[in-house]
């Protein structure tokens, strides 16, 4: 099982905690005063490291997470050991769904691709905020359903779509969970990520890169022409923004 840094300060209704770290969890910032009375106590604050293993295939699942800063990862995985990514969560999300629905053992891997800090909470914990906190469970259900959404689109994306125009995908939507567009990034976890291999995503890196619309230095990505990689990505990146954009429309 996964081991987590966690301190023992508890946010505050400031919407910082008591080390003075903002709360930027999109979720939590959506729920009225009334309700965070009640959830916020039952949170910890988390320091997340890169690569970090917050569930595997079978793990039981003992708390989830509120994404904060930096980049989730939920990763289908083979018989043979490979696997692929279907679905990121940033700031916007949740890491444990299952959870929600009263289910503990994982059926994926979840993993930190970006360091960062998430708000944790004991299972238990969640299913009681859910019961008492009707906004609360409207925000997480939902944000259940977008995460189903994406990994519907990314399934098919990786089936049909070429390597240049899944990474640009890739891409565009990591910097939008991260809200940057400096990607501390590795080829060798692009491939991983992208279920392909490393020759094929240095290829297409490449091809990018010689357009002008990313450049790579030393493990970092930069997207240097966001205009450019919107165009050179499939059409699943512009299916799964316009999805969002709708049901927030809807929500609000």
């Amino acid at each position: 099982m996964a081991k987590h840094l966690i301190t023992k300060r508890r946010p505050q209704l400031s919407l910082t905690d008591g080390d003075g770290n903002e709360i930027h969890n999109r979720i939590l910032l959506g729920i009225p005063r009334v309700e965070r009375e009640f959830v916020f106590p039952k949170l910890e604050f988390v320091r997340l490291q890169s690569r970090q293993l917050l569930y595997d295939v079978g793990d039981r699942m003992k708390s989830g997470y509120f994404c904060n800063h930096g980049m989730i990862s939920t990763l289908s995985v083979f018989s043979d050991g490979k696997s692929v990514e279907v679905g990121l969560i940033g700031k916007e999300g949740f890491a444990g769904l299952p959870l929600i629905a009263g289910f503990t053992i994982s059926n994926i891997r979840v993993n930190v691709q970006i360091e960062g800090t998430a708000f944790r909470i004991d299972g238990e914990s969640l299913g009681n905020c859910l019961r008492q906190c009707p906004t609360f469970a409207r925000q997480v259900h939902q944000f259940s359903q977008i995460m189903a959404m994406q990994v519907t689109q990314v399934a098919a994306c990786n089936r049909v779509h070429e390597v240049e125009e899944r990474l640009a995908r890739w891409l565009l939507m990591c910097a939008d969970r991260v809200s940057s567009d400096t990607l501390p990034l590795t080829q060798d976890l692009l491939g991983q990520m992208l279920g392909t291999r490393r020759a094929s995503v240095t290829i297409a890196a490449g091809m990018l890169q010689k357009a002008g619309l990313i450049e790579y230095v030393r493990g970092r990505l930069h997207l240097c022409n966001r205009t450019g990689l919107e165009s050179a990505a499939c059409e699943c990146y512009g299916t799964i923004r316009s999805q969002i954009q709708k049901w927030q429309r809807e929500s609000s």
